[in-house]
Parts: structure tokens; C-alpha cells; sequence
């Protein structure tokens, strides 16, 4: 179950993270509580656990805020 828990986090995070638009646009959500939710939501529907979750990354939040903020950051030096 591990890999498999690995392979879905890997994927939602690919497809769910994503840098806020720039220039005032709507952007993706940059609430860490709500991305959690759905990715944890997400995962339940795909029999994936929580806690086979957290053995591959940890804290589902630190995590999925860590990579929200690398998104940013790679979209804001992008832009300089």
C-alpha cells in the first residue's frame, strides 16, 4: 500500500499545487487546509488511508505547504 500511497500523493501534488496567478488573475487555491482536505478526501475515495499517507511524507499539511510554497517560488523567479 505504501507505493501506492506514494504514487497518488506524487500525482495529486502534480496536479493540485499549483503557483497563484500573477498579475491579479484568479489563481489556484493557496489555502494548505482546504488542498489537504481534498487531497486526504481524494486518496479515501482511491482506498488510500491517512495514515499510509503521513508514513510516506509526514504531516499532510507541512507537506503539501512546502510544495505550495516551492510553486510559488519557482513562478515568481520565473517571472523576474
Amino acid at each position: 500500500m505504501s507505493a501506492n500511497a506514494r504514487e497518488f500523493i506524487d500525482f495529486w501534488v502534480q496536479n493540485s499545487v499549483h503557483a497563484a496567478e500573477q498579475f491579479g488573475e484568479p489563481g489556484a487555491s493557496q489555502d494548505v487546509a482546504e488542498l489537504t482536505r481534498r487531497c486526504i478526501e481524494m486518496a479515501k475515495n482511491e482506498g488510500i488511508t491517512e495514515k499510509a499517507m503521513r508514513d510516506e511524507v509526514g504531516d499532510m499539511a507541512e507537506y503539501i505547504r512546502d510544495k505550495l510554497k516551492a510553486a510559488n517560488k519557482a513562478e515568481s523567479d520565473r517571472q523576474k
